[in-house]
């Protein structure tokens, strides 16, 4: 049963007939309601949940870094609905049912802040270390912007990361990842501006193993 909060003409919540009211962030809004399924899902249909299940997953594990990364996009949605919009249209790999995350092509944060030349990671012992070359000056990119570092492990579905790195001036970061070791992990570099409200696209900085 629906519940009217402003008249015939106002919002409502609940289910009346068809159509379900509620509201969303102090918006109010109906939809229809979900027809039930008869018959079996479409090859089509089971792929694109696979899709689903994988992006989610690994999204999941760096909710915190796309709640920065993504928040420039989050028009109508969360960041978190802004980034699976994207990565599974664009960071998805292989022939169903082998898909897999392309981790080169995933986006963590997305935005028009120039990010770093030639950025790269290496590992020694417990801890990642990226490099790159101080762009300081090039379009939007300034020296105190703050660097991006994700370090992420599929085996574990968790991420080390920081929003708060060293300046792009610093041309070089580290972060500890001893809850990592003896893992294969992926990692990723992005910058952010002094006073969060300009971020980079994110580049991936290849695949490292932890001693």
């Amino acid at each position: 049963m629906g519940t009217l909060s402003k008249g015939i003409l106002g919002g409502f919540s609940g289910t009346v007939g068809p159509v379900i009211g509620g509201t969303w962030k102090g918006i109010p809004y109906m939809r229809s309601r979900p027809a039930k399924r008869s018959g079996k899902f479409s090859t089509e249909q089971l792929e694109q949940q696979m899709k689903f299940s994988i992006i989610v997953h690994f999204l999941q594990a760096v909710t915190g870094v796309i709640d920065v990364g993504f928040k420039n996009f989050a028009n109508g949605m969360t960041a978190f609905n802004s980034a699976f919009s994207y990565n599974i249209k664009n960071g998805i790999t292989g022939i169903s049912p082998d898909f897999e995350v392309d981790y080169a092509k995933v986006l963590l944060s997305r935005g028009d802040l120039p990010n770093a030349i030639a950025p790269a990671a290496t590992t020694t012992g417990n801890k990642v270390f990226f490099t790159w070359t101080d762009n300081s000056g090039m379009a939007k990119a300034l020296s105190t912007d703050n660097s991006i570092l994700v370090v992420y492990c599929k085996e574990m579905g968790a991420s080390i990361f920081t929003y708060t790195g060293p300046q792009r001036s610093a041309a070089s970061a580290q972060l500890d990842v001893s809850s990592f070791a003896h893992q294969t992990v992926e990692t990723w570099i992005a910058f952010i501006s002094e006073d969060g409200s300009e971020v980079s696209n994110s580049l991936y900085t290849g695949e490292l193993v932890i001693a």
